[in-house]
């Protein structure tokens, strides 16, 4: 079965304007002190969607064997606008510490900002590193956004996202250290 060259681009794309929807239903739904549970719920949903469909994309793409230098470049960049989204959000309400949002997202822009900065030099695709950074953010944002405290205790709540958010952080750090390794690195061979 054949599908249409562009979809894994398309789904990419896709996740830009659901990232704006979602940022905007989880300020609506507030935070734990007089939430709207009903829309922060909507809100952590939506974002479980978008960013399950980073896999589909990758999936679809790999496959099919229409992997491209657009999806490469545009794949990362929806992905940080995401979970940057996800981020801001939870530090906007309260809900995470903005020295942890403002370190993750320095590491995040600025790599983004130098692949923009090389894109016409060649196309940088995530590592794996970068891969599993994104799918433990995804995670933790997750379960950072879904209203659990309501179910399991607000301290309980806020120590496992605490940690979370932790982990993250040093997986962010980590996958960036070895992004600008294997740049250095490709720079040399390639001189």
């Amino acid at each position: 079965m054949a599908i249409p060259r562009q979809l894994p681009n398309a789904i990419t794309i896709a996740r830009i304007p659901l990232a704006v929807v979602f940022f905007v239903l989880l300020l609506l739904g507030g935070t734990y002190g007089v939430p709207d549970l009903a829309l922060r719920w909507t809100a952590a949903i939506l974002f479980i969607f978008a960013i399950s469909t980073d896999w589909v994309d990758g999936y679809l793409a790999r496959r099919y064997e229409i992997v491209s230098d657009f999806g490469k470049l545009w794949d990362p960049i929806a992905d940080k606008l995401l979970t940057g989204a996800g981020f801001i959000g939870l530090a906007i309400l309260g809900e995470v510490s903005w020295w942890i949002v403002a370190i993750i997202l320095v590491r995040e822009w600025g790599i983004t900002i130098h692949r923009l900065m090389i894109v016409n030099e060649h196309v940088v695709a995530a590592a794996w590193m970068g891969k599993v950074k994104t799918a433990v953010q995804g995670v933790a944002l997750a379960w950072a956004l879904m209203p659990l405290h309501v179910v399991i205790g607000l301290p309980v709540w806020t120590l496992i996202t605490f940690v979370l958010m932790l982990v993250v952080l040093v997986l962010t750090i980590w996958s960036g250290i070895d992004y600008v390794v294997a740049q250095v690195r490709g720079a040399r061979r390639s001189r």
